[in-house]
């Protein structure tokens, strides 16, 4: 398997909120860092979608908790696209510590498109493709066997 390279960094802010009484970052909380990753890799890779009709919509989300996060630390989320499908694609997403580089939690996802106002996956389009392939450096189209 291929080496991941996230090119998608975002740089989060821990709210005092997200620290539970055992002062880490509780487990739940780790999923609105990813939803955060995940809005802002498609803004900027996909900046012509129109989010009124179109939408990306989880159907599978796993996640392995590596590291405690304490609210004292420095983080980011880092998102990369791994395959792409008809209707769906994989997501990759891990969160780490901004100064050690230390990786806290990986999460691997499946996303359809869907199309907000019929409620139905769509194809991706041609245009989102290219810009993601692009942006990752490399075809990810799933290979038909």
């Amino acid at each position: 398997m291929e080496e991941i390279k996230f090119r998608h960094t975002l740089p989060i802010q821990l709210r005092f909120n997200d620290v539970d009484k055992f002062g880490h970052v509780n487990n739940t909380v780790y999923f609105s860092f990813y939803d955060l990753g995940k809005t802002e890799y498609f803004a900027s890779v996909c900046p012509g979608v129109d989010w009124e009709k179109d939408g990306i919509v989880v159907v599978h989300i796993e996640a392995n908790f590596v590291s405690q996060i304490f609210g004292s630390d420095n983080v980011a989320v880092q998102t990369a696209v791994t395959e792409i499908g008809t209707k769906s694609f994989h997501l990759m997403q891990r969160v780490i510590d901004t100064k050690t580089e230390e990786v806290k939690c990986v999460c691997t996802s499946i996303m359809v498109f869907f199309d907000l106002e019929k409620h139905e996956s769509k194809p991706l389009g041609e245009e989102h493709i290219e810009a993601i392939c692009a942006y990752e450096g490399r075809d990810l189209r799933k290979k038909k066997k």
